[in-house]
């Protein structure tokens, strides 16, 4: 059966900005060899998160990205701006994962090395009917009443 797609959100904390809000998360065997092999472009929000590694191969890519190297701690620890295709890195040993993200990304989000990244999940937020119905839940279960003001 299928692995569920994940994606996340990153976030440059040191500089206040984003560099991308859909990134793929490759973190099996299969998705991690697969990349973004196949695809024709990245659209300017989106990229993949390959966990664990420590550098990358553009051998079959039709397009040019960039890439941001970061360690357990999501400091960024190498950067390469436009890789073009059929092209390798250097692995960089601190690095535990690579983002793969479009062109420009980089400059556009002002990334330095040392920068911290926020890599999250992107969470539902619950509706205020629910969390209404879930707080008199929660009063009834603890003896107290709600009262309508």
């Amino acid at each position: 059966m299928p692995r569920k797609v994940r994606q996340v959100f990153v976030y440059n904390k040191t500089k206040e900005t984003f560099l991308a809000f859909r990134v793929t998360v490759a973190d099996s065997i299969l998705s991690r060899l697969v990349g973004l092999l196949g695809k024709r472009s990245l659209s300017p929000d989106s990229g993949v998160w390959i966990v664990p590694a420590n550098s990358v191969h553009s051998i079959g890519m039709l397009f040019t990205f960039d890439l941001v190297l970061i360690d357990k701690d999501f400091k960024v620890v190498g950067l390469k701006e436009l890789l073009r295709p059929f092209r390798m890195t250097r692995p960089i040993f601190r690095a535990e994962s690579v983002l793969e993200l479009p062109a420009h990304a980089i400059i556009k989000s002002r990334t330095e090395i040392g920068d911290q990244l926020v890599i999250e999940r992107y969470e539902a937020k619950k509706s205020s009917l629910h969390d209404s119905a879930e707080a008199a839940v929660a009063a009834k279960a603890s003896g107290d009443s709600l009262v309508a003001g």
